[in-house]
């Protein structure tokens, strides 16, 4: 699907709302609203056709109009209408897999389990009814969305929401698949069903809305990230929904970001002003997490997006705007150095498997995190994607390189972690096997300390041509009920054994254990070093290096003939056991930055203060300190490219 361009300041307007509230939309001043929005700098908002309680919200004869909007009063029209007088854009929300109402009027079209029970809220509790789109309810469902298509001609874009791939065993799923030919009693078989009856609503209500308004964005949310490579084709845009503080943490977006922005898409961030997550009326996060999420986005070359949550009566909330405000003020004075930027990078991880909100801990959790504190510029990617672009190639633990993989890394430069056998010859590795023990430890070239590894690893050794990085030290024995030593794992034997944890061939490094997600897990500082040392040996001249703490954050992006290297320091605190927080800036002063450019810049300064800045440049590379960051810096090199 072609796609469409984005605005840079969106807000996400929620409202889901329950039939039991009256009075909807009762204090909505459509003049105010939309001043409201232009004074807090934003440019498109995303209002509501159709809730997650199935109701809707504009003038219409269909039942599932909210019982507490008065007659007459089309709430929809109304925004879309005042926002447009500002020229705000206005997509519309439609929610798919929710819908309370066609829940109670229609029970057979829920989603059924293989344990007969429904996907329905228990008898006393609150919650989400979920519907089978091999029902009639994708019929219901099309009405409606024609509705809306009809009436609002032409569409500036739809939100659909609430888009997985939903298993079901209901009387129309079953027939659908016995018709397909799966099995319904294999879990396989069900999943793949779910995926098919998802790629086929895509497809049916991106030609409805691109047959109605063709300039109009499309957008499928609460999908896997995995699934991009086949998905993309039915989405003008990528979004990343990631309210940190609302259960996706702060690793979420950069680490989803390095994936979705290779799919030739415009690409978006998705956090919320709520303390929490959705829905948290009254809940505000500081200032400074808020323009971190942003500002975060921007050295990403995302676009922007804020959730936030209309009040039922229909009145904007005053403290919500003047904190979304300040913080796209600094956005749109930023817009003229991040508007169309590209990131630029010189290494490729080839992911392990990236979910809609993956459990934390995975290789891609420990790659990323580990990346980023080094300063380094990489994208995530499928192992289908082009390599050629990259510098390095790094295949982190948990990749299986499967022989047809191997053809395709064969000649890079590469950083191979945990199983090394597809490429052993290669990479100058024998391999032993699996290692026996739980727990080894390492010793990083000549140095003599012994550092824990709390992951099993692989027994190698080096063939001819290659060297030894890291030593491998074994402990006395294996930690059982037999015998053990002390509280935690068995010491180090007195001196290495024959065993390597780093072996190098000419452009190829072998780490032999899961050293990511181990970094993910235990946050060990001497596996960054390990990883850190490997990558110097294979990129000792990289893009740019950046001295400061492991919290300071590196970006560098692309933009006509002109790079921008990006800065940010924001430092998350966890306030209780499950939120991390950011409330202050902790400013950095007279910071080392080194860029490589192929050719002289005409002009180094810092935006969007346009002031001047003293550098050097000398062997390819210019060097100057950046004077202060408070929270985010751009440095712009006009007229040279890296």
């Amino acid at each position: 699907m072609k796609s469409t361009s984005l605005p840079q300041r969106q807000i996400h307007l929620d409202f889901h709302t329950s039939p039991a509230i009256p009075g909807i939309g009762a204090d909505f001043d459509a003049r105010e609203f939309a001043r409201t929005m232009k004074r807090a700098h934003v440019n498109s908002v995303t209002v509501f056709a159709k809730c997650g309680q199935g109701h809707l919200y504009y003038n219409t004869r269909h039942p599932a109009r909210h019982p507490g909007l008065r007659k007459g009063h089309d709430l929809l029209a109304k925004q879309i209408e005042a926002l447009h007088r500002e020229n705000i854009r206005a997509p519309i929300y439609i929610s798919v897999l929710f819908d309370g109402y066609a829940a109670r009027a229609h029970p057979g079209w829920l989603v059924v389990n293989p344990d007969n029970t429904r996907w329905t809220p228990k008898p006393l509790e609150p919650g989400w009814d979920v519907l089978d789109m091999s029902s009639p309810y994708q019929e219901f469902l099309v009405e409606q969305t024609a509705e809306v298509l009809r009436k609002f001609r032409p569409v500036d874009g739809i939100f659909f929401d609430i888009c997985w791939d939903q298993p079901s065993v209901s009387v129309y799923a079953l027939a659908a698949m016995r018709k397909a030919g799966l099995d319904p009693t294999i879990e396989a078989h069900r999943i793949e069903h779910a995926r098919r009856v998802s790629a086929a609503y895509m497809k049916r209500f991106s030609l409805m809305v691109k047959a109605t308004a063709p300039r109009a964005t499309v957008y499928y949310n609460s999908r896997p990230l995995a699934g991009l490579p086949q998905d993309v084709r039915h989405m003008t845009h990528v979004e990343i929904e990631a309210l940190a503080t609302g259960g996706w943490g702060y690793l979420y977006f950069p680490k989803n970001v390095r994936f979705a922005r290779n799919f030739n898409r415009p690409y978006m961030g998705m956090t919320a002003r709520f303390h929490r997550s959705w829905g948290d009326f009254g809940g505000y996060k500081p200032r400074a997490a808020l323009q971190f999420e942003v500002c975060q986005m921007l050295a990403h070359g995302a676009q922007c997006s804020i959730g936030d949550q209309l009040h039922p009566r229909g009145r904007l909330d005053k403290a919500a705007y003047e904190l979304i405000g300040s913080v796209y003020a600094h956005a749109e004075a930023c817009e003229p150095w991040t508007a169309d930027a590209k990131p630029v990078t010189e290494i490729a991880v080839l992911r392990t498997g990236i979910g809609y909100q993956d459990a934390p801990g995975s290789a891609n959790d420990g790659v990323t995190r580990m990346l980023t504190q080094l300063k380094l510029q990489f994208d995530l990617v499928d192992v289908t994607s082009n390599l050629d672009p990259y510098e390095l190639v790094i295949v982190p633990d948990g990749f299986t390189i499967q022989p047809e993989h191997a053809k395709l890394l064969r000649g890079r430069r590469l950083l191979i972690a945990g199983d090394p056998k597809s490429l052993s010859r290669d990479a100058g590795v024998k391999v032993i096997g699996e290692s026996p023990f739980t727990t080894t430890y390492f010793r990083l070239g000549k140095d003599a300390t012994d550092h824990a590894v709390y992951e099993r690893g692989w027994r190698m050794k080096p063939t001819a041509g290659a060297t030894t990085l890291a030593r491998v030290v074994e402990p006395y024995f294996e930690r059982t009920w037999e015998h053990f030593c002390s509280h935690f794992q068995t010491p180090p034997l007195p001196k290495p054994g024959p065993y390597a944890a780093a072996i190098r061939k000419r452009n190829i490094i072998t780490i032999a254990f899961p050293v990511f997600r181990s970094y993910a897990t235990h946050g060990n500082l001497p596996y960054r070093q390990l990883v850190s040392e490997c990558i110097n040996a294979l990129l000792p001249n990289k893009l740019v290096e950046v001295t400061g703490p492991s919290t300071l954050e590196v970006t560098v992006m692309r933009q006509r003939d002109r790079t921008i290297v990006h800065l940010l320091h924001f430092v998350a605190e966890r306030r209780t056991q499950t939120l991390d927080l950011i409330e202050d800036i902790v400013p950095l002063f007279d910071v080392p930055l080194s860029l490589r450019l192929a050719s002289k810049p005409k002009q180094v300064y810092l935006a969007p203060q346009k002031s001047a800045l003293d550098w050097d440049y000398n062997g390819g590379r210019v060097t100057l300190k950046v004077p202060r960051v408070d929270g985010h810096a751009m440095v712009v090199f006009e007229g040279a490219t890296p």
